[in-house]
């Protein structure tokens, strides 16, 4: 085959050499002649092993230069982390969801009773917190550093809300009114920790941007409301004095935390405003059929001013 024809043509030439013409020239046979074709595809070019050289060293030089992965998982899991505005937040919404409960009039009694239990019970467990990472605790546990804290936080919102649903949790009555104020404060602020932090969501705008609009710009009118509710329930209070389940101590302490709310900067102007409207609707009623009870009124706004 193709072994033969070579040696034979490589013969033929050398006898030409000999006998014909000694200037012809014959190269030599190789021995690897059936190998030759496989060598251009193994040798490789300078210029090829050049390139190949300088695209492993521009590989390793950006593997190099890559930041480590590691950066940016960290920087991924920060939202993920729960600040205490965060569980303010948690529970405020699950106070919303179950004083909401409590107070629909579907829902059987004894459900509806243990919703607002544990409506009140969240409302301690959001303003203790609150209070807790505003204002801190007393530095030491006796009567001048406890004293000088109280005075500290006396005035507070949370603390307000801490000492109206600290007496009506351990009540023994079950008035369905008490979850109004806890619905009216958790709704508040809801509205405005989803306004602050969720403003750019889809499922904000789509379905929460309006009725949180709402809530801010309805705030004077769920603060009235909210009043409205706390004074009834202190005068049920008193009617409760009468029944089987009354509570002297309690009703007191009730309406003493009702004196603090009149004297109160963040809740004076919507308490004394309930009482202006309350002291023109009954003052002419009392002055015609009652006036025999101005004495007593008038030592009860003596004690209640003072």
């Amino acid at each position: 085959t193709t072994l033969c024809c070579s040696l034979l043509l490589h013969l033929e030439l050398k006898l030409v050499q000999t006998c014909i013409d000694r200037d012809l020239v014959v190269e030599p046979m190789s021995t690897t002649g059936s190998t030759q074709p496989s060598r251009p595809d193994i040798r490789s070019s300078p210029s090829a092993s050049t390139e190949s050289v300088r695209a492993r060293n521009s590989g390793s030089s950006s593997r190099s230069a890559a930041p480590p992965p590691a950066a940016p998982q960290a920087g991924a899991a920060s939202p993920l982390r729960f600040d205490a505005k965060t569980i303010h937040f948690s529970v405020n919404a699950w106070v919303l969801v179950v004083a909401g409960l409590g107070m629909l009039p579907i829902l059987p009694k004894h459900l509806a009773d243990r919703a607002c239990k544990l409506s009140l019970l969240g409302t301690v467990l959001s303003s203790g917190y609150s209070l807790y990472n505003t204002y801190g605790k007393p530095r030491e546990l006796n009567m001048a550093a406890i004293q000088g804290w109280l005075q500290s936080v006396l005035g507070a919102k949370d603390f307000i809300h801490l000492m109206f649903s600290l007496l009506l949790v351990t009540s023994q009555l079950h008035l369905k009114i008490a979850a109004l104020p806890v619905f009216c404060w958790a709704l508040d602020h809801v509205a405005r920790f989803l306004r602050r932090n969720f403003s750019r969501s889809s499922f904000y705008r789509g379905y929460l941007e309006e009725p949180c609009l709402w809530v801010e710009t309805n705030n004077t009118t769920l603060s009235l409301l909210s009043s409205n509710a706390e004074l009834a329930l202190g005068f049920l209070l008193i009617i409760s004095l009468f029944s089987w389940r009354r509570n002297f101590i309690q009703t007191f302490m009730y309406w003493n935390v009702l004196k603090m709310m009149y004297r109160a900067p963040v809740t004076s102007s919507y308490h004394q405003s309930a009482w202006a409207k309350i002291g023109r609707t009954v003052n002419p009623y009392i002055d015609r059929y009652a006036p025999f009870l101005q004495t007593p009124i008038s030592m009860v706004q003596r004690w209640w001013l003072r």
